[in-house]
């Protein structure tokens, strides 16, 4: 059997905070922030809102729009670096409160790659044979671990869930799949509550999101250049055989540089950071539901879906979009 995507869904929260927010308390504005990043504004979670409320909230999206029935799926896949508590997971936690009485559950930590790591699980496991319906859930609250003191970080994260039904069909739609990973360079982007260094460099354990914007820039740019081309290559296409371009959506002037590097178009890709900020895991859904709902994505589309961040790691895929 193959694995074939059969809906989506999303959820954002209400409280929508414009740059003009920031303006307040930090040295900045609007154009500095909309030049810097193309970000125009974000959601918040409210303060008694959690993941597995977003989670939730994305899940009964995917129902009800399609029509599913989700009591009988058979693994839950929650792609998180904001779990509401390490333990239990996110994953049992949604097996419980969605009354999913016979699924596995596991979270996956690959943080904005997350995603992209959950469609290469999804597959292989419905691949495998084992398993037959997978609901795959990316999921953020951001918010609860930014650090508003942070001018050049605070500014990029909002809160936001996707969610992807994956079904065991004779024809799938998900196809070759890369993932991978660079721990060398962790210490460039992490979120710690215990240990005081990675890699030997010292590190804040204060359970606030920390990056270094120019390394993990440069990264990025230069690494997922390659993974667009190995993704392509992987598949069997050129980079005219794709439809729509969606990574990560961590900075639109990441996405740029991409897309320049590789001489792909970049009004053929997708984002969700003009609206939502950066959602780590959820970003990729949330891009690619707005395209759906509006149109732009049509059945039959080649997507190319391409996930990095913190790790550091990476995954994507392609996808021939076919609701």
């Amino acid at each position: 059997m193959e694995a074939k995507i059969t809906a989506i869904g999303t959820y954002a929260p209400e409280k929508v905070i414009d740059n003009h927010y920031f303006e307040s308390f930090l040295d900045t504005s609007d154009e500095w922030i909309r030049t810097r990043t193309g970000i125009t504004e974000r959601r918040y979670s409210a303060d008694n809102e959690y993941t597995s409320d977003l989670s939730i909230a994305a899940v009964k999206n995917l129902a009800a729009r399609y029509g599913k029935t989700i009591s009988d799926v058979d693994f839950i896949l929650v792609a998180t670096v904001t779990h509401d508590q390490i333990m239990p997971s996110m994953a049992s936690q949604l097996q419980y409160r969605l009354n999913i009485p016979n699924a596995a559950a596991l979270d996956i930590s690959a943080a904005c790659a997350g995603f992209g790591y959950g469609l290469t699980l999804a597959r292989s496991l419905i691949r495998s044979g084992m398993y037959r319906k997978i609901l795959l859930v990316g999921a953020e609250t951001l918010t609860k671990v930014t650090d508003f003191e942070d001018r050049t970080s605070c500014i990029l994260f909002g809160d936001g869930a996707g969610a992807l039904l994956i079904e065991a069909a004779d024809k799938g739609n998900i196809g070759e799949c890369i993932a991978g990973a660079e721990g060398s360079g962790g210490q460039e982007l992490y979120l710690s509550t215990q240990a005081t260094q990675v890699n030997g460099t010292p590190i804040k354990a204060n359970n606030k999101i920390v990056q270094n914007g120019r390394a993990v820039f440069r990264w990025a740019v230069t690494r997922m250049s390659e993974m667009f081309e190995a993704v392509v290559e992987k598949n069997g296409l050129t980079k005219e055989d794709i439809d729509w371009f969606i990574p990560h959506s961590a900075n639109m002037r990441i996405i740029e540089a991409i897309c320049r590097q590789v001489g792909f178009p970049v009004e053929k890709s997708l984002e969700s950071l003009s609206r939502f900020g950066n959602t780590s895991s959820a970003s990729i859904p949330l891009a690619l539901d707005e395209a759906v709902r509006d149109g732009r994505v049509k059945k039959g589309d080649k997507l190319l879906m391409l996930g990095f961040g913190g790790g550091l790691t990476y995954a994507g895929t392609v996808v021939e979009w076919g609701l």
